[in-house]
Formats: structure tokens, C-alpha cells, sequence
């Protein structure tokens, strides 16, 4: 089953052109893992794909339901009770963890699934005591953000994009803000909910971990997609000399 489809996107900042004409689909079970130089595109994309920044052109669907429409020719988004049901089927985690600090660990991974969800408060509880012990973090429910690592941040914030039971869950550089010691433990994490046949949608920098983990990579620059396909091909075997120089540099 197709969970994303992205037609046509483009996007512009002013006179920057970021997304030109990008399409991208992802099937249910699918880990893809988008590499690329700064400044080419990536986050755009992911923002574009999870309604944080709107497209100036381009068609965007989950799992069959249109969250745009383009019947005048132009871009126009479907309402916004919609759009709030569309939200449900994925699930965020950003490069800086976004934790509520003033939230401890417990409160933070609990809020969305009973407030914006309306689901059971005991049952809610139960399961993310349940995700706090799968991402190592059983002993940590009172604690506050400020009180852990870079790296228990992030396993706090994957924690709670799972407890809203999505669908699939984007990731954009998870590891970015993290030193290699701890980076390894998060992708340890990405490689066990890959291993789980979650979906997944990865932008990321850690090449030898899109090479294991992702069932196919997507390479942009300059705001297309270069080349895309499975990891052996795109970053062992790179057909275009944009790939090729860019993977050199990260070698």
C-alpha cells in the first residue's frame, strides 16, 4: 500500500527556488533514506511532506486521501479538519528534539496521544511506559529534558512521535546534533523499528547507515532529485557525477 505520494512539488523562499518539481512515493514497510549536500533540498522536501510548510505547486496524498487539490490549476490544500486527520498517519522527529521542557519525560510523550488524539489516559500511560522502555528509557519517565542527554532527548522524542501510533515516521537529521558515541545508539534504535517493518523517511548525513538500513536512497541537490534507487546502486555504483563527487567528500 502506497502511505505517501508527492507529485510535481515546488517551492520557493522569494526568489530561491528550493523544490523543483520533486516527486517522491513511499509503500507501507519502506525505509527511505534521502541523502544530499546542505542547502539541496532535503528538509524542504520533509517539510513540505509533513504540512509544516505549504507547496507553491504539486499534488501530496496519505494513504490514498488527497491533502491538496489542484482542480483551478493551482495548489490549494483541503480543509482543515482534514488536514488535522491527515496528521495522524505520521509521525516528526527533528534534528533538535523539540521536547516541551517544562514537560517531564513521561508528560511529554503522553500529551499528543490524549489531548489531540482524545485517547484513554490509562491505556495512553501504559503504552508509553511500554516506548520508554523499547528506546531505554524505563527510569527516566520523571525526569525533565534538561536533565538528559542530546541522545535521551532524541530517544524521548522518537518515543513520542511513536506513541501517536503513526503510520510512518519522518526523521530529519536525527543524528545531526549528536556526538558519534551517541549517534550510534539512535541509529541502533532506526535499524531495530526498520527491522519492525515500520516506515520510515530518513534525511540523513550517515551514509554507511543508508547503505544497511534503507531499502532504497534518494540523492538530491540543488533541489531535484539526482538519482534514486537501492543503496547498493545510488552509493556503491552512483550513476551521476554529482552523486559520485558528493559521496567522495563524505567518504
Amino acid at each position: 500500500m502506497k502511505l505517501l505520494d508527492m507529485k510535481n512539488v515546488k517551492k520557493s523562499f522569494g526568489s530561491l527556488e528550493v523544490l523543483k518539481d520533486i516527486s517522491m512515493e513511499v509503500e507501507e514497510g519502506e525505509v527511505v533514506a534521502i541523502i544530499g549536500p546542505s542547502g539541496s533540498g532535503k528538509s524542504t522536501l520533509l517539510r513540505c511532506a509533513t504540512l509544516l510548510e505549504t507547496m507553491d505547486e504539486g499534488t501530496l496524498e496519505y494513504c490514498g486521501v488527497k491533502a491538496t487539490t489542484n482542480d483551478t490549476g493551482a495548489t490549494q490544500y483541503v480543509d482543515k479538519r482534514t488536514l488535522h486527520e491527515l496528521k495522524n498517519n505520521f509521525g516528526l522527529v527533528f534534528q533538535n528534539f523539540n521536547l516541551f521542557p517544562h514537560y517531564s519525560v513521561l508528560k511529554n510523550v503522553i500529551d499528543a496521544p490524549i489531548h489531540v488524539q482524545k485517547r484513554d489516559k490509562d491505556e495512553v500511560i501504559k503504552e508509553a511506559r511500554e516506548l520508554l522502555a523499547k528506546v531505554g528509557l524505563e527510569n527516566k519517565e520523571n525526569s525533565y529534558p534538561a536533565q538528559l542527554s542530546g541522545g535521551q532527548q532524541q530517544r524521548v522524542a522518537i518515543a513520542r512521535a511513536l506513541a501517536m501510533n503513526p503510520k510512518m515516521l519522518f526523521f530529519d537529521e536525527p543524528t545531526s546534533a549528536l556526538d558519534p558515541e551517541i549517534t550510534a545508539g539512535i541509529l541502533k534504535l532506526l535499524r531495530e523499528l526498520a527491522e519492525e517493518k515500520m516506515t520510515m523517511i530518513i534525511v540523513t548525513h550517515e551514509i554507511a547507515f543508508a547503505r544497511n538500513v534503507a531499502d532504497r536512497v534518494i540523492f538530491m541537490d540543488g533541489g531535484v532529485i539526482i538519482e534514486e534507487g537501492k543503496p547498493e546502486d545510488v552509493i556503491d555504483n552512483p550513476g551521476s557525477e554529482r552523486t559520485k563527487a558528493f559521496l567522495q567528500k563524505m567518504g
